[in-house]
C-alpha cells in the first residue's frame, strides 16, 4: 500500500514492527484467511479514517471531542490510530502534547478546551492509558528512543493512578479537584488500568527499570475484575462493563466467552451494533469496535469480523464516523462525528487485518510485559 507521497504533510509511514532479535515483539494481527482485508475496509479507506482523526489535531497536537474539550484516554487512542494509519508525525505531536501538558503530580484534567483547564479533576484510568498508547508507539514504530523519551512521563503516571488503591487493590476512579480519592472503582476503568499495567511493566522492561509492584498491582487487579464484582459501582447498564473485563485482558477463555454470552442479547442490536446503554435504543461505533477487540482476544475472529461490518453504516464519505445512531429515531446522535470513534474503527480493523506492528495489542495485553 501506497501510504502518502514522500514528503506529504500527513507524515505518512508505513506502520512497522521488529522482527527476530530486533526491534519490538510484533503483535501479531490479520484474520489467518478467515476474511480478506477488502471486507473489513480497503487500507486506502482506513487512511482516510486517520487522516480524518489528524484534521481535529490542534496545533498543540492535541485532539479535542468535537465539542473542543480534551481528555486524556480519549486523545491517546487517537494517537494510537494515527499510528496504525502510519501517520507518524501527527502521532508524535499527540505524544508531545502528553509530555508538554502532565501535571507535577502525574496526571492530566479531566478535561481540558483550547489549552485551558475545564475540569481540573483527574481520572485514573486516564492517566494509566498513557502506557498502552506509548507501548503501542514502540511496537508499530520499533522506535526504542521515543518510548524511552516518555518512559518518565509513563512512571509518573503509573505511580498517580496506583496511589488511589483501596487496600484491597481497585483503584478509585478519580481525584477531584480538591485533591480527594473518589469513593468507589469502576469496572470498566480498573479493566482498562489493568491493561495499561501490563504496557507499563513492558516498558519497564524495555527501559532495565522494573517494576515489581506494577506487576504484582496488575495480578491483584486482574483477579478482582475476573472474580470480584463488589468491588466496583454498578455500572451494569453500560455496555463498557460488559466487554471491557475481557478487552482489558483479565477475563480470558471460558470464562471470557461466558461473559460475552451473558450480555450479548442486552447490548447487541443484530445489524446495527452495540448499545451503549441497555435502556436506551442507541448503538455507538467506538463500543461496537471495541466489542469487536474483545471477541478478536478470544480467538473469535469471524464473530469480530461481522460486528465490525456492522459499525459501518456510521462511516461519513470522508472517513469520519458518527458517534452514534439512535435507532428509534432514524436520527445520528449525537449530530457529531467523533475523533475516538474513528479512532476505535481504525484499531479493530487493524486488529483484524494486521496492518501495523501493534495490531495484537489488545489480544495479547494479558502478557504484554
Amino acid at each position: 500500500m501506497a501510504w502518502g507521497v514522500p514528503g506529504d504533510t500527513g507524515g505518512e509511514q508505513p506502520p512497522q514492527g521488529g522482527s527476530g532479535g530486533m526491534g519490538p515483539p510484533r503483535s501479531r494481527g490479520g484474520l489467518g484467511g478467515i476474511v480478506p482485508p477488502e471486507t473489513i475496509l480497503s487500507e486506502a479507506a482506513l487512511l482516510m479514517t486517520g487522516r480524518s482523526i489528524a484534521r481535529a489535531q490542534e496545533v498543540s497536537g492535541a485532539i479535542p471531542w468535537p465539542d473542543g474539550h480534551v481528555d486524556v484516554w480519549d486523545h491517546v487512542e487517537c494517537a494510537m490510530a494515527l499510528s496504525a494509519c502510519g501517520l507518524r508525525e501527527p502521532a508524535r505531536r499527540a505524544y508531545a502534547w502528553l509530555r508538554a501538558t502532565q501535571r507535577a503530580d502525574g496526571s492530566w484534567p479531566r478535561s481540558t478546551a483550547s489549552g485551558t483547564v475545564t475540569d481540573p479533576a483527574a481520572e485514573s484510568h486516564h492517566a494509566a492509558y498513557v502506557a498502552v498508547g506509548v507501548w503501542h508507539e514502540y511496537l508499530v514504530t520499533g522506535d526504542e528512543s521515543h518510548a524511552l523519551t516518555m518512559w518518565p512521563t509513563v512512571c509518573r503516571a503509573v505511580e498517580w493512578a496506583l496511589a488511589l488503591r483501596t487496600p484491597r487493590g481497585e483503584v478509585a476512579w478519580e481525584r477531584d479537584a480538591a485533591g480527594i480519592p473518589g469513593t468507589y472503582a469502576l469496572l470498566s476503568g480498573c479493566s482498562s488500568i489493568h491493561q495499561s499495567l501490563r504496557c507499563a511493566v513492558g516498558l519497564a522492561k524495555l527501559a532495565d527499570d522494573p517494576q515489581p509492584d506494577w506487576e504484582l498491582a496488575a495480578d491483584r487487579l486482574a483477579h478482582l475484575v475476573a472474580a470480584h464484582p463488589e468491588a466496583f459501582a454498578d455500572k451494569s447498564r453500560f455496555s463498557m462493563d460488559w466487554y471491557y473485563p475481557v478487552l482489558g485482558g483479565a477475563v480470558r477463555g471460558p470464562d471470557a466467552a461466558s461473559r460475552l454470552a451473558a450480555g450479548w442479547a442486552e447490548f447487541v442490536v443484530p445489524g446495527l451494533g452495540v448499545r451503549c446503554v441497555s435502556d436506551e435504543p442507541w448503538v455507538t461505533g467506538a463500543e461496537t469496535c471495541e466489542l469487536v477487540l474483545a471477541l478478536d482476544a478470544c480467538g473469535r475472529r469471524a464473530e469480530a469480523a461481522a460486528m465490525f461490518v456492522t459499525a459501518q453504516h456510521l462511516r461519513h464519505p470522508d472517513g469520519s464516523y458518527w458517534t452514534g445512531w439512535q435507532y428509534a429515531d432514524q436520527a445520528y446522535y449525537p449530530a457529531e462525528r467523533s475523533s475516538w470513534t474513528a479512532a476505535a474503527v481504525v484499531l479493530a480493523a487493524d486488529a483484524l487485518i494486521g496492518l501495523s506492528g501493534g495490531a495484537g495489542l489488545f489480544r495479547d495485553s494479558a502478557g504484554a510485559g
